[in-house]
């Protein structure tokens, strides 16, 4: 052979082996999408879900796993969207709806329903009630009402819910008293459930607070049975934890508030980079502390 030719086959195949490393790593690359590319895609909550979507009904998307005849299904309302293999996305309504809660003060993102339906497949986060009562007989109906349900809501967002499911409602006019009977003011009463579509990340919240136990707060919320409204104070109080567990999704903080008489286990309601909030409740008022990470 002509050592020329020779000197340049090899070093072609030098320069050919010296991309071997890059040219598996594409390989594989290229591989793993060609693999996901054969299957659905459903992105529910946290999680997504490679499998072959077989039917959409009115409540549920019914699905099965690659390889497997088992016929499974999930709540419409958990399903923010199908990536379909052929690349077509399809969107739902009943997920994207809900907005996210970050905090006590997004409590206008609450949304109330009456429809047990459109909490199907969604997490219990905790019961709620609120009562709102006029000052006197004159007092607007309408506006009582709207100070009970803004109180609901209030409520939801201290535990991180951003629906609730309402499962009783009774509003009473205005009595005008006569000689022998004393009159009242308009009053209601709401009793509920607040859910959320999505949890906070157990794994992602262990990795914020890593092995650290001292933490201090910084603001406390407080909602009581007979408020009129919110109250938030600033405290700065060691805030020292035990353990932190999960429970059916929701995460359970073991810890010791300075001050506080509770049964010291508070549920994980939203973190930042920064804090996070924790809810309980103490003798029928709710309340919701947020904590520095730092």
């Amino acid at each position: 052979m002509n050592p020329t030719l020779n000197n340049r086959a090899g070093g072609m195949l030098h320069s050919l082996s010296s991309f071997k490393p890059l040219t598996l790593t594409i390989f594989f690359a290229v591989f793993s999408l060609v693999c996901r590319a054969q299957v659905d895609t459903i992105v529910s909550n946290n999680t997504k879900i490679a499998c072959v979507v077989k039917e959409i009904t009115p409540d549920a998307v019914k699905y099965t796993y690659p390889n497997e005849d088992l016929l499974n299904s999930v709540y419409k309302t958990t399903v923010q969207k199908i990536i379909f293999k052929s690349g077509r996305v399809q969107t739902f309504a009943e997920a994207t709806s809900y907005k996210a809660i970050n905090g006590v003060m997004d409590f206008d993102k609450v949304t109330v329903t009456v429809v047990e339906g459109e909490v199907k497949g969604l997490y219990k986060l905790t019961d709620v009630s609120s009562k709102a009562k006029g000052t006197t007989v004159f007092s607007s109906q309408e506006r009582v009402k709207d100070r009970a349900y803004r109180k609901l809501k209030i409520q939801a967002a201290m535990f991180g819910a951003n629906i609730v499911y309402l499962t009783n409602q009774r509003t009473e006019g205005n009595k005008y008293g006569g000689y022998f009977q004393s009159g009242s003011s308009a009053e209601t009463n709401l009793t509920g459930i607040g859910y959320s579509n999505i949890l906070p990340d157990y794994d992602k919240f262990k990795q914020l607070v890593g092995t650290k136990t001292d933490f201090t707060t910084v603001r406390k919320y407080e909602l009581g049975a007979s408020d009129t409204d919110v109250s938030q104070d600033g405290l700065e109080v060691p805030f020292t934890v035990s353990n932190v567990s999960v429970e059916n999704g929701i995460v359970l903080i073991t810890a010791q508030l300075k001050g506080e008489n509770n049964n010291s286990i508070f549920q994980l309601a939203s973190f930042t980079d920064t804090t996070f909030s924790v809810a309980y409740r103490h003798k029928g008022t709710a309340y919701n502390v947020e904590v520095s990470v730092k």
